[in-house]
């Protein structure tokens, strides 16, 4: 096997593993308001993200992790959406999808942005034990972004985990900050 064909293996393009999904928001996937249930948003995600991660490692992925879940604009019965993902961070078995919703008015040709969100999927052997991925080859601005906004989220939940660690955490530590919020601290 050449170098280059080595290369092909251990790394590989987003574009290899981009995804695009489109489907009709029918009335069965309404909420009592008559919108599109989260829920049901968030299963065809969580979807998407298993095949692009599966697509880029080419093995049974799952999720182990979901961030950043705003639902910017309801989704209404009879619009057609439209998911986008691919892989924006690989590490050593994990990789981040990100992943684009949008709603189209099929009628007027509307367009709009409903959710962003990144969910951190594991590669997994038959056995289950995590196995190794292949790295990414970014080829654009846009890939090097997304790359970077993946490690400083990864530090701040890191940072977060550390500073609020329950064995380590002491209220009294940040009892003035809470003075601030509606909340009153009850602690014997």
């Amino acid at each position: 096997m050449t170098n280059n064909m080595q290369d092909e293996t251990k790394f590989k393009k987003v574009d290899d593993s981009r995804i695009l999904i489109s489907e009709l928001m029918l009335p069965s996937n309404s909420n009592f308001n008559g919108k599109i249930h989260g829920g049901y948003i968030l299963n065809l995600m969580d979807q998407i993200a298993f095949a692009c991660a599966s697509k880029h490692s080419k093995t049974y992925c799952v999720t182990a992790s979901v961030d950043t879940v705003d639902f910017l604009n309801p989704i209404e019965i009879g619009e057609l959406v439209t998911m986008k993902a691919s892989i924006n961070y690989v590490g050593n078995t994990s990789m981040v999808v990100g992943i684009r919703v949008e709603a189209e008015n099929i009628r007027t040709g509307e367009i709009k942005h409903c959710n962003s969100s990144y969910f951190t999927m594991v590669a997994k052997d038959d056995e289950g034990n995590s196995v190794e991925v292949p790295g990414l080859i970014i080829n654009d601005k846009q890939g090097v972004r997304r790359f970077l906004k993946c490690l400083k989220r990864n530090d701040m939940k890191r940072l977060r985990r550390k500073e609020f660690k329950e064995k380590d955490f002491s209220p009294n530590d940040y009892l003035h900050i809470l003075e601030a919020y509606k909340v009153k601290v009850a602690i014997p």
